[in-house]
């Protein structure tokens, strides 16, 4: 055997030593998190759910988003994707500060306690909400005022008020006029989806620039500016802040923030709430029609092929059940326009349809029922007119043209809300009419009918009120006119004492009845 292959197979110590040596420095190389404090990239700190104070490396494309929850939880959106649905949109816009303490969480509590109120709620909300995010970014307002109709009317466009506020945004009537809501017999923008969404961003951003504090605004929006405005002078007057927290405030506008917090954080992260929100494409589901004149809204929902109380939802700023105005419009799902726009046209060419009728001097309702093919019942319901309404002339009254069928628009104006009612009815006199005075003793709602019977019997409120207080004149011109009364009659005839004597009879009862109440 050669020295040089004896060598190769017992290798020296220095060769040896040399190998361990190499070995050693290639861990350097290749393994260096075992040797080495690892490279910090972009430090974010994110409070994972449950875990206080964990820090966690996010990636640069993340953005990080507190939403106030007691976990100290933070929600991490990538902003590198288009969002998943509207919810996710929604999310990505939060920018108000957050509020955090008990009466968040209880509230908070509160609406995961009603799963079905909580799902019917975003049910709702999701026809509007790709509208309402869409204006919202537009403007650059932050989208947690896309939440705010939940708190406001929880997403239902006929929610009315015992304040009278109305729609999805709860507009009073004076609010509503100020921002160019139209209010009238024939309809109601605060009640319009679209309409009343622009308003009440113009009131928001003009409250903002008022206050410059979206806590500020929101309290505002609630209670009123104005009174906002006083409470936080009277903070500055004695050197106390201004801030919402240190306001004097009712008990509604104090909760007013934290439901819209709590709403938030459920929307943020429903997840953690064990509950899954309603998919919500984050693409336009609405379109906008003009609207044929004379059409009425049961046959405008069967020519969209829905039915008619959901049509209401789309279309729920109407006060009558058909539309005589020109320039108005019908929204219905997007992938419904093609076919409803197509029928609407051939509805236009048809030449039928609903009018007007404005009422002249001494016309009657009733008379105005019989010339086009209605009853006197059916004329005011389709109008929206008590039994015992009486128009003024120059009123504008809805009748149907030729060949209309008047069955659509009486199931329409069962449907309507109160609030289409009362604008309706807005300056409209109430007062018998005598040409029709059985007819509506037998139509009359709300117990008008037994008052009409008992009137010929003498024995109504309003006629022992008015011979209590008028006398012997007063009393016999009210008796003359209404025609209803024998004690009317006798005092018109007796003379002045025994009228006096029948006016001092008549106080009598009256005097006992106020003693009983």
């Amino acid at each position: 055997m050669s020295k040089a292959h004896s060598f190769f197979i017992f290798p020296s110590p220095a060769i040896l030593l040399a190998l361990v040596l190499v070995l050693t420095l290639s861990l350097f190389v290749f393994v260096p998190s075992v040797f080495a404090q690892p490279v910090r990239a972009r430090d974010t700190d994110i409070r994972a759910p449950g875990v206080a104070n964990l820090r966690v490396s996010a990636p640069a494309s993340r953005t990080v988003v507190d939403v106030g929850h007691s976990s100290k939880r933070v929600l991490t959106l990538d902003l590198t994707s288009e969002p998943n649905d509207i919810w996710d949109r929604i999310r990505r816009g939060f920018r108000m500060p957050d509020l955090d303490g008990k009466r968040v969480r209880d509230l908070q509590l509160t609406y995961l306690r009603r799963p079905e109120y909580l799902e019917r709620m975003f049910g709702r909300g999701a026809r509007y909400l790709y509208y309402i995010v869409g204006e919202i970014e537009r403007r650059g307002l932050p989208t947690e005022l896309a939440l705010l109709p939940m708190v406001e009317s929880s997403f239902n466009p006929h929610a009315y008020s015992r304040a009278r506020a109305s729609g999805l945004w709860q507009f009073i009537p004076s609010t509503g006029q100020d921002y160019n809501l139209t209010q009238n017999r024939w309809i109601d923008e605060r009640r319009d989806v679209i309409a009343s969404t622009n308003a009440a961003l113009d009131y928001l951003e003009d409250i903002y620039d008022r206050h410059g504090d979206w806590h500020l605004v929101l309290a505002s929006y609630n209670r009123g500016e104005n009174a906002i405005g006083r409470e936080m002078e009277r903070n500055r007057a004695v050197g106390r802040s201004t801030e919402f927290s240190a306001l004097r405030l009712p008990a509604e506008t104090r909760d007013y923030l934290p439901k819209l917090q709590a709403l938030k954080n459920i929307v943020a992260q429903p997840e953690l709430f064990d509950i899954e929100l309603p998919y919500v494409a984050n693409e336009q589901l609405l379109s906008t029609v003009e609207a044929p004149v004379g059409i009425d809204l049961a046959t405008a929902a069967r020519y969209a092929d829905l039915p008619l109380e959901e049509f209401l939802t789309y279309n729920p700023g109407y006060n009558r059940p058909a539309i005589t105005i020109p320039g108005q419009t019908l929204v219905v799902p997007s992938d419904r326009e093609f076919v409803f726009t197509t029928r609407l046209g051939e509805f236009g060419r048809s030449g039928k349809g609903w009018r007007s009728h404005t009422l002249a001097r001494g016309e009657t309702i009733s008379g105005i029922a019989g010339r086009h093919g209605l009853t006197l019942a059916q004329l005011l319901q389709i109008n929206g007119l008590h039994a015992r309404s009486l128009p003024p002339p120059g009123y504008s009254l809805l009748v149907p043209g030729n060949g209309v069928d008047p069955g659509d628009a009486l199931a329409v104006s069962e449907l309507l809300p109160a609030s289409a009612l009362a604008a309706t009815r807005a300056g409209v006199r109430i007062a018998p009419d005598p040409s029709v005075r059985k007819k509506q003793a037998v139509t009359s709602r709300r117990g008008s009918a037994k008052a009409l019977a008992s009137s010929k019997k003498g024995k109504t409120r309003g006629d022992k009120a008015s011979a209590r207080a008028s006398g012997k004149t007063k009393a016999a011109g009210k008796a003359k006119t209404a025609g209803k009364t024998k004690a009317a009659d006798k005092a018109k005839t007796a003379g002045k004492t025994k009228a006096v004597s029948n006016a001092k009879a008549a106080k009598k009862p009256a005097s006992a009845r106020k003693s009983r109440r």
